[in-house]
């Protein structure tokens, strides 16, 4: 897969902070990645049906990321005009893309919008695919409210590289670090994952939230339950060698 990083603002922007360079590579790559999905939705499209392996080889060769970028573009820019279902315009809209009307419209996939939605359709079903865990299953208003402390807490996909995107990599529990508290200055959060056990620490603004316990997965609570045992080993006072129970 290309590894073109995903520039998020827009050329204005780039330049007020020097980044002109991150910015074009970026946006000639939306380019190359709205050409392959024009190119395979006529290799894919038989004016009738559309090939449910359509993306696959989009997705391969740009990534979620990049993919979804140029395609909720395209939604945002023809919307007005467009033939797409109310849940594939809501998708869209929940991607930012910065205002450029100079340049935005240049990685717009020329094709039908009924097609397209249908190509939106696929994305977002092998985005699912991957099981990956989202806002709806973490507690409202996690980052702005909760104590991140003992929690078992969501990664963003962003924060990750996409060959990393499965659950595992995604839930962390949380042992301390000033970024446990919505209110405190520092941001960083000293956590251990549930997939690999790998300790380490991240900013609060990594996480999406605190997960719900109804979306726990088994295997995630038998190393939640190991590592709160080892805490309560630790913590436990201690006598010549001897842990008092």
């Amino acid at each position: 897969m290309r590894e073109t990083y995903l520039y998020p603002y827009s050329a204005e922007e780039a330049c007020r902070r020097g980044e002109q360079s991150l910015w074009r590579a970026s946006y000639l790559e939306n380019i190359d990645c709205k050409d392959a999905i024009q190119k395979a939705v006529r290799q894919h499209y038989d004016g009738d049906h559309l090939d449910k392996k359509c993306l696959t080889e989009v997705i391969q060769e740009f990534g979620y990321k990049r993919t979804a970028w140029v395609l909720a573009n395209t939604v945002q820019q023809l919307e007005w005009g467009g033939q797409y279902s109310s849940e594939n315009k809501a998708w869209a809209s929940q991607i930012y893309i910065p205002p450029d009307k100079l340049h935005n419209l240049s990685f717009v996939v020329p094709t039908r919008s009924a097609v397209l939605d249908g190509v939106v359709d696929q994305y977002r079903t092998a985005y699912r695919a991957l099981g990956l865990f989202g806002p709806s299953q973490c507690e409202p208003n996690s980052f702005e409210d909760l104590n991140y402390e003992g929690k078992v807490l969501v990664l963003s996909p962003d924060t990750l590289k996409e060959s990393y995107w499965n659950a595992r990599a995604q839930l962390w529990y949380a042992h301390d670090g000033f970024g446990c508290s919505p209110k405190a200055i520092g941001r960083s959060v000293r956590c251990t994952c549930l997939g690999d056990g790998e300790m380490t620490r991240w900013n609060r603004t990594d996480f999406i939230g605190a997960l719900k316990d109804e979306f726990l997965p088994e295997w995630a609570k038998e190393k939640l339950m190991e590592l709160k045992g080892q805490e309560q080993n630790n913590d436990s006072p201690a006598m010549c060698g001897i842990t008092m129970e």
